[in-house]
Parts: C-alpha cells; structure tokens; sequence
C-alpha cells in the first residue's frame, strides 16, 4: 500500500480491561507535529485495516506511542489488543491533524481538556520543552470514569517533573487535574504536578468537565484568573458529545476557533469530530 510503512511493537502495557498502549520502533524518516495523528493498523484477510490514532510520544523520542481502548468485537481493536512485543503493525507515512499548538493565538494560559484516550495528543503536547517557553501555566484535565482509567498519572506527576532536560519547567508550570466521574475521587487541589503539601487539601473531583468550566469552578480550583479570551488557550479531545458541549460553552464565552485557515483561542482535532 502506497504511503504506509511497517514498524515493531517494542513494548505493551495493558492498563485495565478497557485501555491499554504500546509503542513501536521509528523509522529514521517518520517525522511530526506534537499533536498529531497518524493511521495505524494491521493486514486482515490480506487487506489493511487502518483507523487514526493520535500520537502520544513527543516528536523527538526515538520509539511511537499510541494509546487505545479495547473493543471486544471492534474491527480493528479487538486485533490490536492482542499486540505481543516483535509483531509488526502498519502506519501511514505522513501525520496529520489540526490538535497542534501552532493553531493557536499566543495567550498565558494553555487548557488541555481530555476524557479518556483523548489523553493521548497531549502526551505529546506535555513533553514538548517548548510549550513551557510559549505559556506561563499549562493546565492537563483528564476526565475518566473510574480510577483505574487514569492513565499515565504517574508519569505526569512523577517522571515527567524529573525530566533531566526540561523537569524544572514542568514542575513550575504544569498543573495536573485529573477527574473520575462514576467512583469517589478525591485529589490535592490547585498545586503543581511536583507539590508534596496540597495548598487547600484534599477536595473531591467528581464533576465532568463541562459542567467545571461553564459555571468557572474548574477555574476557581486551579486558582487561576478568570478566562478571558487575551490570556487563555484551549486543546479540547475527547468523545463527540464532550467536543460539542465544550465549543458551546467556549464560544458562548467569547472564545473563537482555530481554522486550517486562521489561528483562534481554541482547537479540536476536526478529523475526529463527528458531523
């Protein structure tokens, strides 16, 4: 098939019953945008079966990551799930996407909103040394239904902080939220992925997204300023009925969206969203 490639699964980690990731070898001419997505897959029946993931390694890593659900009689997942390290899987050779920084207008303040595997693009975002240059917070939420679907939590609040090259900039700048909403959760509030004393306790995050920022208490935990549209920026991923919800919201706050065209205040991966 013209414009794919074939890499190895180099390792797998199973999260729970429903997520887990893998990683892949990279060939030396693959390139992206943190961000982005790329088609992945496997040959069924002597065809290949291909679906977008995004990419959850930064672009300078050595190794690719992707992050799924399992989906017991899914097409493509229920195969995927089953990746050994040594099997091979198919990708398209040129990613793509409009979840990248560079849609954005320059602001202080970068929103990363999540649910589920839409965690996966900001993996990449978080790991870019960059985006501590462009922003004075950067603020990860990931909205999960139970505890054991957060993901990579200690990875946010632990190695990543200790990165040897950009560690100090992420511990001052990156703030961590993650929410479960359908078990009690509780978590430190409004501190820094790296702070071992909770500026106001333990408080419980239960709440969805959605119903966070439209009343700003989202806003009021993280004691942050109030949104404005000069300051603040947003990355929305994660299921249709969440992207939907958040853009009203956003642009019932004065808050524009990126276009392929023109920059905004804020930014969806438009290939994922459903018309």
């Amino acid at each position: 098939m013209r414009n794919t490639t074939t890499e190895t699964v180099t390792a797998v980690h199973h999260w729970n019953d429903t997520l887990f990731s893998f990683k892949t070898t990279r060939g030396g001419s693959f390139t992206f945008e943190n961000g982005q997505f790329v088609m992945i897959g496997l040959q069924i029946e002597g065809r290949p079966l291909l679906r977008a993931y995004s990419i959850a390694s930064a672009n300078y890593e050595d190794e690719l990551e992707f992050f799924s659900i399992k989906v017991p009689d899914g097409a493509l997942t229920s195969r995927l799930q089953s990746l050994r390290v040594g099997d091979e899987i198919i990708l398209t050779t040129r990613p793509t996407g409009t979840l990248v920084p560079g849609y954005l207008k320059p602001g202080k303040h970068l929103y990363l909103l999540s649910s589920g595997t839409g965690l996966a693009p900001f993996l990449s975002i978080i790991k870019d040394p960059f985006i501590y240059d462009a922003y004075e917070k950067v603020v990860l939420v990931h909205s999960v239904r139970t505890t054991s679907e957060l993901a990579y939590q200690q990875y946010i609040e632990q190695e990543l902080p200790a990165n040897p090259y950009f560690g100090d900039a992420v511990s001052r700048k990156l703030i961590y939220y993650p929410i479960v909403t359908r078990e009690p959760f509780k978590y430190r509030s409004a501190v820094d992925v790296n702070d071992s004393v909770p500026l106001n306790g333990m408080e419980e995050h239960s709440e969805r997204i959605t119903t966070l920022l439209r009343s700003e208490r989202l806003i009021a935990a993280l004691d942050m300023p109030l949104l404005n549209c000069d300051d603040d920026r947003f990355m929305i991923c994660g299921n249709n009925d969440m992207l939907q919800e958040l853009m009203s919201i956003l642009d019932a706050k004065g808050f524009q969206k990126a276009t392929s065209r023109s920059q905004g205040e804020y930014v969806i991966e438009q290939a994922f969203i459903e018309k």
